[in-house]
């Protein structure tokens, strides 16, 4: 007992307090965190195309990927544990431990469309009541078995490895357990600050855990048979039952984490061009970072009803649990360790001796939950890797359509002097063409005059690019270019954060160049390109087939980026991959 309560606190104190609040934490991308802000960091220090930059694109891809495999796991483990409870109030109980899950979890995600403030006022008191409730129970047995504090000294955990190695690794697996809402948390810290989660960690929640953890560890030396159910033993039989009530309410706030990071992480990878346009909601006036995302909503809820059913107990679940987070979490500290150097302007040497260490206790949770796979541990890193492939299949498949159209393409110089010898028809009012290249004649353009014969008086070519930073300054987020004759090129560089809103940004070059262009007055022309197999390709014919399912049902440009219906003209083109 005193080994295992050993390793859960330093591991506590190394991997959480330690290496997430004092060092990841600083790691944040203009207040916004995750895996992918600290991709796009990183991304900033290795500029060149090249293997470093692949390979470092393809270790955020799949931590991101691992994250999603968390975000399926927790809802349902953690309401889970919480019904089953009823179990430890009377056997009777059990046949309604699963319908209850199921109706928990789906209230859950039925509120997400509410918002993250305001699923947070609800949920704030309640998460101050259940850490200062978990961290009585166990105070009062420690005042009755205080020797238990003798755990605090690390090495009853080293002389716990040296006596028992085999049994130390699997132990590591669950005492991983205790760290497995650590990646959620910095992803969480655009919706919710920085500053906000040290405090609440360091004064609140890590000493609760700590102290509830440690109550329980003596319960069981004082009764072997607690071991059964530990937690929910530690409160008098009268008050079990409201505990399990709390603890389902936690649980739910904590599977609210975890969704709302998956929420942020989708978002990133939608903008930085590794999803498909997907329609998300802003849920705040004030606060960008707080969205919603019906179509990961959904997913998420199809995905964590499976588990519960397929798995039926948290103790079949926890099996599943552990090995995509601890993958994450070495990512993480790569990357890191890279913003650390270049970023911070650390030594080398105040590198390795900073992250090394660190790295080394993850690899041994990776490898402690790595021999959960044959036991459900499969089950993450099957949809990690399914996600995988859906990120780069699409980053791929798009790269592939805008050679195509590039190559196929018109060149615009040239094209605008040729119509200044054979003039088009020009009618009143402006047209913005919609456009991935600058330099280029959009497709729907050549079909609007190949169709129509007319032309706008005033014709705006407008490319909306994502940058690897949340924000920018609204002062150089627009360029505008006069090509004469009434034609203007723009380009607006946004964060991945910012909204993608013609209203936003035509206001911006309002503001900033005085070139006014009023959405309800003026003609949108979007292209829409649908995906035709071709003979050879450098990508294999079933991920072509699968771009171009995603190509097809990705939200259309019109929505993405809020033109008004009315306004909006989609034009077909065909490419060849």
């Amino acid at each position: 007992v005193f080994g295992v309560l050993s390793m859960i606190f330093w591991a506590i104190t190394l991997i959480v307090s330690i290496k997430y609040m004092l060092l990841v934490l600083r790691a944040d991308n203009d207040g916004e965190g995750g895996i992918l802000a600290l991709l796009a960091l990183v991304l900033r220090q290795i500029p060149a195309a090249g293997p470093v930059r692949q390979a470092a694109v393809g270790a955020g891809l799949l931590g991101a990927a691992m994250f999603f495999g968390e975000c399926v796991v927790t809802p349902a483990i953690s309401v889970l544990s919480a019904a089953e409870g009823l179990q430890v109030v009377s056997p009777a109980f059990g046949p309604y431990v699963i319908p209850l899950t199921l109706i928990v979890l789906i209230a859950l995600f039925v509120l997400q469309s509410r918002g993250t403030a305001t699923v947070g006022r609800a949920f704030g008191p309640i998460m101050l009541v259940w850490f200062l409730a978990v961290g009585l129970l166990g105070l009062l047995q420690i005042v009755s078995h205080p020797q238990v504090l003798l755990a605090l000294d690390p090495l009853y955990a080293l002389r716990y490895a040296a006596a028992e190695p085999g049994k130390t690794f699997f132990a590591l697996g669950a005492v991983f357990l205790a760290l497995t809402g650590v990646e959620a948390l910095y992803a969480d810290i655009g919706h919710l600050g920085a500053h906000p989660v040290r405090a609440a960690w360091f004064w609140l929640v890590m000493p609760c855990l700590i102290l509830n953890y440690f109550g329980q560890g003596a319960l069981v030396l004082s009764d072997s048979k607690a071991a059964a159910s530990p937690f929910f033993l530690l409160a008098p039989t009268g008050l079990q039952l409201p505990l399990v009530l709390l603890a389902t309410a936690a649980t739910v706030i904590a599977s609210q984490a975890v969704i709302s990071g998956a929420f942020s992480i989708a978002s990133q990878a939608i903008k930085l061009g590794f999803l498909p346009r997907m329609q998300t909601d802003y849920t705040s006036e004030t606060e960008a970072g707080q969205i919603y995302i019906p179509m990961v909503n959904f997913m998420l809820l199809v995905v964590v009803i499976v588990l519960v059913l397929g798995f039926g107990s948290s103790s079949n679940l926890a099996a599943a649990y552990g090995l995509a987070v601890a993958s994450t979490i070495v990512v993480t500290t790569l990357g890191v360790s890279i913003i650390a150097r270049f970023n911070w302007d650390w030594s080398p040497w105040r590198v390795l001796a900073t992250f090394v260490p660190l790295l080394a206790i993850e690899l041994m949770f990776v490898a402690a939950n790595s021999a959960k796979i044959p036991n459900g541990g499969w089950f993450p890193i099957a949809f990690a890797v399914v996600l995988y492939v859906v990120f780069t299949t699409w980053k791929r498949g798009r790269s592939l359509v805008n050679r195509q159209l590039k190559k196929g393409g018109v060149e615009l110089g040239p094209f605008l002097k040729s119509l200044s010898l054979y003039p088009p028809q020009r009618v009143e009012g402006t047209a913005v063409f919609m456009t991935l290249e600058l330099g280029y004649v959009p497709h729907a353009l050549l079909h609007n005059l190949k169709h129509n014969r007319v032309m706008h008086e005033r014709v705006v070519f407008l490319t909306a690019i994502s940058r690897t930073v949340p924000h920018v300054d609204p002062a150089y987020m627009t360029e505008i270019q006069d090509l004469g004759d009434g034609c203007y090129a723009v380009k607006v560089m946004l964060g991945f954060q910012d909204p993608f809103d013609v209203t936003f940004f035509l206001g911006v070059l309002t503001r900033y160049h005085d070139f006014e262009l009023i959405p309800a007055e003026t003609s949108f022309f979007l292209s829409r390109q649908a995906v035709v197999l071709g003979a050879t390709s450098s990508m294999s014919s079933w991920r072509r087939r699968l771009f171009g399912w995603m190509l097809r049902n990705a939200q259309p440009a019109s929505d993405f980026f809020r033109i008004p219906p009315n306004r909006a003209i989609e034009i077909g083109a065909q490419v060849v991959i």
